[in-house]
């Protein structure tokens, strides 16, 4: 059974359309630099009038609006004329693309399609888009490396993830990172018009600097201890949560720049670490608990149920009240802007 990874759907208190304002925080200081490189590194040939643009693991809202908005807004400031615009939201099959839809901003002025597909292949014609944004969407794996899962493997990983503590475990998993980026970044190339701008706002980890060392790392670790719990009553078979592994890889930065470098569709315009008062995560309890409920508790649910979710995170509340001195003493992550443009 493979492990999907999808954010908590709907618009409830859980949902991560309602707790994903730590990620909107990355797009808005990084607004200026967009503004920015849109206005002197965008170069293409619209004469119909139109142009699209794509976010790629648009995930409910609200921030793949306010992605999209800030490119329409840099576009009209660039080209100073009428402009039609057509946005495709594109996201896996099991992506709450009814909420999506349903939260659409009343006052937008662009014509919106759903494409539901997995991102690491081509999910739209060629030459079909201008601009392309991805928030939070490059840390992802298509797959589990083979012998992670497997308990008698020599590779079977412990974890629910990888740590950055095991050097076999971390290279397997690179190995499929570079394979599915380059997958990815060769389906845009196909996708996206000659001159065209891809925007990538995300996180990775700093040259040095393990996942287990960082609140993310930390935080799906005391996840992968809560599970172990709920096995030891009889919850969970064992052997199930043996094989549950999250498909996560964050890149350290050097890694991320030379994956793209090598891959030779695209020149690289900004690749730049932003800094910003809420580049760090909120060090209390419940505000954790919910940030990796929305983001890490649909793989839980659609593996384990719903059920089992729940009691996962009551135990994750309380194991990450007992560690928050710990969790302060995290080392840091690193938040990226990363903008390429076709060749």
């Amino acid at each position: 059974m493979s492990t999907t990874f999808t954010m908590i759907g709907g618009e409830g208190p859980n949902s991560y359309q309602q707790n994903s304002k730590y990620q909107g925080a990355l797009l808005e200081a990084s607004k200026e630099k967009i503004n920015e490189t849109i206005s002197t590194k965008l170069d293409i040939d619209f004469t119909s009038g139109l142009i699209s643009i794509a976010d790629f693991g648009c995930s409910t809202g609200p921030n793949t609006f306010a992605a999209v908005q800030s490119i329409i807004d840099a576009m009209e400031h660039k080209y100073q004329k009428d402009i039609e615009f057509q946005v495709f939201f594109n996201d896996s099959s099991n992506n709450d693309f009814n909420t999506l839809f349903k939260t659409l901003p009343p006052a937008r002025r662009y014509f919106a399609t759903g494409v539901p597909g997995s991102f690491f292949g081509r999910v739209l014609p060629k030459n079909s888009f201008h601009v392309g944004v991805a928030s939070f969407a490059l840390h992802f794996v298509s797959e589990i490396p083979k012998g992670v899962r497997e308990r008698h493997s020599p590779e079977w990983n412990k974890d629910i993830h990888c740590t950055g503590f095991s050097r076999n475990v971390a290279n397997l998993y690179l190995d499929q990172y570079k394979i599915d980026v380059r997958s990815f970044l060769n389906a845009r190339a196909q996708e996206i018009v000659s001159g065209g701008l891809l925007l990538f706002l995300g996180s990775c980890l700093p040259n040095g600097v393990q996942m287990s060392e960082t609140v993310n790392g930390m935080m799906i670790d005391i996840i992968g201890f809560s599970l172990n719990e709920i096995a030891k009553k009889g919850l969970i078979d064992q052997e199930k949560l043996d094989s549950f592994k999250l498909p996560v890889y964050l890149a350290h930065a050097d890694e991320l720049k030379r994956i793209i470098e090598n891959t030779k569709c695209f020149r690289t315009e900004v690749f730049e670490k932003i800094s910003h008062s809420k580049g760090e995560y909120q060090l209390d309890p419940d505000y954790l608990t919910v940030a990796f409920k929305v983001t890490v508790g649909g793989s839980l649910a659609s593996y384990f149920g719903e059920d089992v979710m729940e009691k996962t995170y009551e135990l994750v509340k309380e194991k990450t009240k007992e560690l928050l001195p710990q969790i302060a003493n995290a080392k840091p992550g690193m938040q990226y802007l990363i903008v390429l443009r076709k060749t």
